[in-house]
């Protein structure tokens, strides 16, 4: 184990006490705690351990992608992850696509694979990794063609250290088995007791293209079973303008929608992305100063949507009273459940003197402080960054309309839109389902129009996501459901609230599960490439 620094213009690296820092390290049956206390006035870089956890090319590994979106799965030490960095460059710094994930901090190559906080291997070797440093900072861990060990790096950088001030730089758990550092991880992370979401979000329908006729239409066409109505995007006249609903779709405001859908016994969510403007917005273009700024002085693009879009600045205190004012406006309105989106645009640039853990770590703390007991679904977060501060978490990309999405989406981002991605996704990442928080797996289709799912596809998403998640939600109209797609919509429900996974099995592109619902033992074999079950 080492620990590196920069004090007095020179880099350094110590693995004990010096003249600079001292370093307490404890180890305990599976755990292994690093605090380090500075001497001097000094920056952090990062920490580093290594553990012999990997050798064989034909064991499985589990990394877990650094957000919601981040394609994540089970996978042999010869699969390459994807890097944006190798996509034409114009296009990157257009729109932003280097934005969504790590690669502004992260230096990808082509000899290792990487992954956060959660890691396990399965067949010759086991081993299981789990953070317990989670408000400090993110364990990056790391496999390394030719090099029979993992690398374990404590994502430190920029911290500053004041003479005097200490801080853990590693903590975490280690095991030689996977099975047993599973139970590990659930018993430290203990069992949620979070109400399960049956319900209807406006979005993979109509988009932006919202109105209060085409939201009260399907309001009224759902039947009680389900438990939340949640309007997404475009409800506002552009994304930063909290308080500006859009007058033309919504001549009466979202009030009187909030009370129908109470009156229908449901709770009322609302979308909402309380870290970032659009460039169309007036906060934009009257508060420049509320916009985050990196070291040339130039707004911080976060992503390409709608008309590109920038990170607030949460070290200043106008902005954080800008969203305490806009979150306590909804509540007032009666809102219940708050889908929060693009929420890793709080760290692109971490803040002055803190880790990027520590910066996401404050600003998902003040959205809990702020809401306090509403429900909040997080969208577009880091995954162990999550745990405490929400109910529900989304686990993987946007599910497309089409089950790839399109031919050039793929050349891009490890967080683009995708059906099979976030299907694969909604399964590996299952154990931290009601453990770290409620698992969202975003949402099943089963509508005609407007799809380019086969029914068989739409179908495996819908059963897989009863299954694997604790979020089930759809974007149709479901009076226009045939007599086909009711019986599936049954047979999820009661997968939802009744089955149990006992386990699932990596057979190269198959996926074995195996299930016990009402006493009975049964199996399904999805195949990732088709997206469609195996008879």
């Amino acid at each position: 184990m080492f620990v590196r620094y920069i004090i007095d213009g020179k880099f350094k690296r110590v693995n004990d006490t010096n003249e600079d820092i001292e370093v307490f390290e404890q180890r305990k049956n599976n755990r292994h705690v690093v605090k380090v206390k500075a001497k001097k006035d000094l920056v952090l870089a990062d920490a580093t351990e290594v553990v012999p956890a990997y050798n064989n090319f034909s064991d499985l590994y589990f990394l877990n992608g650094y957000q919601s979106w981040t394609d994540t799965k089970e996978f042999k030490l010869a699969k390459r992850l994807r890097n944006v960095k190798k996509s034409p460059h114009a296009i990157v710094n257009l729109y932003g696509l280097n934005k969504y994930g790590d690669s502004t901090f992260y230096d990808y190559s082509i000899n290792k694979s990487h992954g956060y906080d959660i890691f396990y291997s399965k067949g010759k070797f086991e081993s299981f990794i789990y953070n317990m440093n989670y408000k400090t900072a993110y364990l990056i861990i790391e496999l390394i063609k030719n090099k029979r060990d993992v690398y374990l790096t404590s994502e430190l950088r920029g911290r500053v250290l004041k003479k005097g001030e200490e801080i853990t730089a590693f903590d975490y758990c280690y095991y030689d088995n996977y099975q047993k550092g599973l139970e590990a991880f659930n018993n430290d992370f203990k069992e949620l007791d979070t109400e399960q979401v049956f319900g209807y979000t406006s979005w993979y329908n109509y988009y932006q293209n919202i109105s209060e006729d085409i939201i009260m239409r399907d309001l009224d066409a759902l039947d009680d079973r389900f438990n939340v109505f949640q309007i997404d995007d475009g409800y506002e006249t552009f994304v930063g303008d909290w308080f500006d609903i859009d007058a033309k779709k919504f001549p009466n405001g979202l009030k009187p929608i909030v009370d129908k859908i109470h009156e229908k016994g449901y709770k009322a969510g609302i979308w909402l992305a309380p870290f970032v403007a659009e460039r169309k917005s007036r906060l934009f273009k009257e508060h420049q100063d509320w916009i985050k700024k990196d070291a040339k002085g130039k707004p911080v693009l976060a992503g390409g949507n709608w008309s590109k879009f920038y990170s607030l600045d949460l070290e200043n205190e106008e902005v954080i009273d800008y969203i305490k004012k806009f979150l306590t406006f909804y509540m007032e309105l009666g809102f219940d459940f708050f889908k929060l989106d693009f929420l890793y645009a709080s760290s692109i640039i971490a803040a002055n003197g803190k880790t990027r853990c520590e910066t996401q770590d404050a600003a998902y703390q003040l959205l809990r402080d702020v809401l306090k007991d509403k429900l909040i679904l997080g969208c577009g977060a880091n995954i162990i960054n999550s745990y405490q501060k929400f109910d529900y978490l989304r686990v993987g990309p946007d599910v497309s309309l089409k089950f790839d999405d399109v031919w050039v989406m793929r050349l891009f981002h490890r967080e683009r839109i995708s059906t099979k991605v976030t299907l694969q996704n909604t399964i590996y990442r299952s154990i931290f389902n009601k453990h770290l928080f409620v698992n969202d797996p975003d949402v099943f289709l089963l509508r005609d129009n407007n799809i380019q799912l086969s029914i068989e596809q739409r179908k495996a998403l819908t059963l897989i996501n009863a299954l694997f998640g604790g979020v089930l939600m759809t974007s149709d109209n479901i009076k226009e459901y045939d007599d086909k797609k009711q019986r599936i919509l049954n047979e999820a429900l009661c997968l939802f609230y009744e089955a149990k996974v006992k386990s699932y099995t990596t057979k190269g592109s198959i996926i074995e599960i195996v299930y016990e619902v009402k006493g009975e033992t049964k199996e399904l074999k999805y195949n990732t490439k088709t997206g469609v079950f195996i008879k």
